[in-house]
């Protein structure tokens, strides 16, 4: 009953808005700690603002939210106000996550199955080919997939508190599936998600790098807010297939980013057109064109389309990137004009500065 109680709060808690925010308090983190004693919830706030009035707001709604909700007895609400860092403060404290790397850039869907991690994978291992020294941290949290992407069933390194990456195809790769058993689902709050992607960042032994590839879980919750309030992007990439639902989703992952002011590079599509293993011949499973329409309606550019070819999900499911399997082809070629597109922007961006909510 305690547990059923707790998450009933958990949801009270996701319906409260910071004054002036569309996101809830629990997915900001401003909520420390939840907890139900003899009928009682004792909630912790812990809110980073230079509005002490907005913060005694939130602690209100708080309470109203708490009142009269059934099984609870009464609610006890503790407030602990703290200056956020300056933006020139908080810059370098988030770059002090990856210090080694030069340009980070996360890979991102609005909606899952559209061949991201695929896109995430084959990306790295060809920017790594062109003779750039690259990273890819799988930071989707919830279905961490690139373990199986590239053949790892093992633990990482650990010394002194910090995780070394495996190497494989000459780049480095972490991920939270690295550490996970592969059947234990992950049902974490948004705090717990937020501490799991600081640490993906920066308790692992990157190095230096030229390139820092994030491959996100899809949609706009947590993690992706996370990384891109937290990490120094140097821009996004957004991978949509062509039908009409996938890029609706994909204007929503685009539009997030630009409310956090990440730019983004651009969009991926990808299964544009099926090739059919026996004769080559390629067909129009999906809408044709979707995501280069979309590229223009939003006005970013379009980084180019991937083929759905059998053989890219044979590869991927034998731990073995498709463009790491075969240097020349249709595949390595579109992954190859891929990688020069997401290179040139990046190159030519500025960090951003990050936003101070």
């Amino acid at each position: 009953m305690s547990d059923q109680l707790e998450k009933a709060i958990w949801e009270a808690l996701k319906q409260v808005r910071f004054p002036g925010m569309s996101r809830d308090i629990v997915s900001f983190g401003f909520v420390d700690r939840v907890a139900v004693e003899d009928g009682v919830a004792r909630v912790d706030l812990a809110i980073a603002t230079q509005s002490r009035e907005a913060a005694e707001q939130v602690k209100a709604q708080v309470e109203s939210a708490l009142d009269g909700l059934e099984g609870l007895e009464g609610a006890e609400v503790s407030l602990r106000v703290s200056q956020p860092p300056s933006a020139q403060d908080a810059v370098s404290q988030q770059a002090d996550l990856v210090p080694g790397v030069e340009y980070l850039i996360a890979v991102a869907s609005g909606k899952g199955g559209v061949g991201k991690s695929t896109v995430a994978s084959n990306l790295a291992v060809r920017l790594g080919q062109l003779g750039h020294r690259v990273g890819l941290l799988d930071a989707d949290i919830y279905g961490p997939s690139i373990p199986m992407m590239f053949g790892i069933d093992q633990k990482p390194k650990v010394e002194n508190n910090r995780l070394f990456p495996f190497e494989r195809y000459g780049i480095k790769i972490m991920s939270l599936g690295f550490i996970l058993d592969v059947d234990t689902p992950v049902i974490w709050r948004g705090p717990m998600i937020v501490k799991a992607i600081e640490q993906m960042l920066g308790d692992v032994e990157w190095g230096e790098l030229d390139y820092l590839i994030v491959d996100l879980p899809p949609g706009t919750g947590d993690a992706a807010l996370t990384l891109a309030q937290k990490a120094p992007l140097s821009g996004a990439v957004i991978v949509t297939t062509p039908q009409d639902i996938a890029l609706i989703d994909a204007r929503k992952g685009l539009a997030m980013f630009e409310k956090v002011s990440v730019p983004v590079i651009g969009i991926i599509e990808n299964m544009s057109t099926f090739v059919c293993p026996h004769c080559g011949e390629e067909t129009q499973i999906f809408k044709q064109g979707g995501g280069q329409r979309t590229a223009e309606i939003l006005g970013c550019e379009f980084l180019g389309s991937v083929p759905l070819d059998a053989e890219i999900v044979d590869s991927g499911d034998a731990g073995e990137p498709i463009v790491a399997r075969h240097l020349e082809g249709p595949h390595a070629e579109a992954f190859g004009r891929l990688a020069a597109a997401v290179a040139a922007p990046a190159e030519a961006t500025e960090r951003p500065k990050v936003s101070i909510f």
